[in-house]
């Protein structure tokens, strides 16, 4: 097996916020990856760097191939379940917050086995 995945699940913070954070080291280096989210001003980044941490791990502790030549391959935000919470409006009705939460998965391959 040449690629490595990592998850986090039922992280409260929008997958469409996650999303744009993924978006910009989908298919970098993985030391170059970690560098970029350390000075992101997004809250999103400081989740998507444990993820990745986590991954290199994987990577490290599986023995996939040299650490230092890790790529993203592949990286994913989806939806977990949504609370649903209510505050009060005006002329006694409620009007519902939705408090999204996402599930997160980063997959790290070899740099000659990079699969998009």
């Amino acid at each position: 097996m040449s690629q490595v995945r990592a998850t986090a699940k039922f992280l409260r913070i929008s997958p469409t916020k996650v999303r744009l954070v993924l978006d910009t080291i989908r298919g970098d280096r993985a030391g170059d990856a970690l560098n970029r989210l350390k000075f992101m001003p997004q809250a999103a980044a400081r989740v998507v760097e444990k993820v990745l941490k986590s991954a290199v791990a994987n990577a490290e502790d599986r023995e996939v191939g040299d650490v230092d030549q890790l790529v993203i391959s592949s990286c994913w935000a989806d939806q977990g379940p949504t609370l649903k919470r209510f505050r009060p409006r005006a002329q006694g009705r409620a009007g519902r917050i939705l408090k999204r939460t996402s599930h997160i998965t980063v997959v790290v391959a070899p740099d000659g086995k990079a699969a998009g």
